[in-house]
């Protein structure tokens, strides 16, 4: 009893310590922009594995250098409530979780009715802000864990707590991915306009915001339909946004 009581203090200094981590590397982010990424480093790994040499584009720009358009249009496309809500919006994760359920009892179903059919995979829908997308892309890794989704509110808290909404949003966009090694704002419009990111107009911009939840994907498909006409959603979005 006496092992495991040390065993359980180890494990919650060895939490601590980590949390402490967090919050030291998030507090140094008001002055110092983040080198990297642990999601591009992953990236860097998995290009370099694969094609044995590095394409990759990014340059950090400052807030004021990125077309309050792309700001506008990211926020309208990824996190409505990104200037109102503390780093989680619980309504939208809340209708997350409703339609992973239905989905996940719409598959049980299907394999009640056909025992010898394949399984099928259930694609889980996220509801994440730009701050808990952050917190992920910044420290974390990609797997989908209790643990891994504590960690991110834990630090998707500290990011809100010790930054202003303005550099989240201008780190974020500075680090996203935007394309096959294309991170960034300012690579994505030279990337795809052959431009700054401070000269992208608002349909430019909102063709940018769509790409992001699956950027590799729609690299290869920039002429589809389904990518024009949800940018003219997006248009008619951003003029409710409220920047930070």
């Amino acid at each position: 009893m006496r092992a495991f009581g040390r065993w359980f203090l180890l494990v919650l200094l060895a939490v601590l310590v980590l949390q402490a981590f967090f919050v030291l590397r998030i507090a140094g982010m008001n002055l110092l922009a983040p080198q990297s990424t642990s999601f591009e480093r992953s990236q860097i790994w998995q290009i370099v594995s694969r094609q044995g040499r590095l394409p990759w584009r990014q340059e950090w720009v400052d807030y004021t250098k990125i077309s309050p358009g792309l700001q506008r249009a990211v926020i309208a496309s990824e996190d409505s409530a990104f200037t109102q809500h503390g780093g989680v919006w619980w309504e939208s994760l809340e209708k997350a979780w409703e339609k992973n359920a239905k989905a996940k009892a719409v598959a049980e179903q299907r394999a009640q009715r056909r025992p010898d059919a394949k399984s099928t995979h259930v694609k889980i829908v996220g509801g994440s802000t730009i701050t808990q997308q952050l917190a992920k892309n910044l420290f974390l890794s990609g797997e989908r864990t209790l643990w891994r989704k504590g960690q991110e509110m834990l630090i998707t808290l500290t990011l809100e707590t010790v930054l202003s909404k303005q550099r989240i949003l201008e780190i974020y966009l500075n680090s996203v991915e935007w394309g096959e090694g294309v991170f960034g704002a300012e690579a994505a419009a030279q990337h795809y306009f052959r431009k700054s990111a401070a000269q992208l107009n608002d349909w430019e911009a909102a063709r940018l915001s769509v790409m992001l939840p699956r950027p590799r994907y729609f690299e290869q498909r920039a002429q589809s339909a389904y990518l024009a006409s949800r940018a003219e959603t997006i248009m008619a979005r951003m003029g409710d946004v409220v920047l930070p």
